[in-house]
């Protein structure tokens, strides 16, 4: 389904014209274009709550997922291993 070009308005209007008649037609566009104009308004109104709601939501997820993280003490370095003497200065200390 394409859009509905001038051939298909006039089709429409023409076959409402012999339903409604003369009489009735133009009320029948005057309460539809209000229809219209109320069903604009309410997406509109959606449309500014929903991106509103985004916005103060934003900051909050910003802030949690990329919050610095907290430092920790290190833990300290592991103690030096005693030295290991060779066999040469063992006997020397005995000596």
């Amino acid at each position: 389904m394409g859009n509905i070009g001038v051939p298909e308005l006039i089709i429409i209007f023409v076959v409402a014209l012999i339903v409604f008649g003369p009489k009735k037609l133009p009320e029948l566009g005057k309460s539809l274009g209000k229809g219209l104009a109320e069903f604009r308004r309410a997406s509109n109104e959606l449309k500014a709550t929903i991106e509103e709601e985004v916005r103060t939501i934003e900051p909050e997820t910003t802030s949690t997922y990329h919050s610095p993280v907290e430092s920790t003490p290190a833990a300290p370095p592991p103690a030096p291993a005693p030295a290991v003497k060779s066999t040469q200065e063992t006997n020397a200390d005995v000596h």
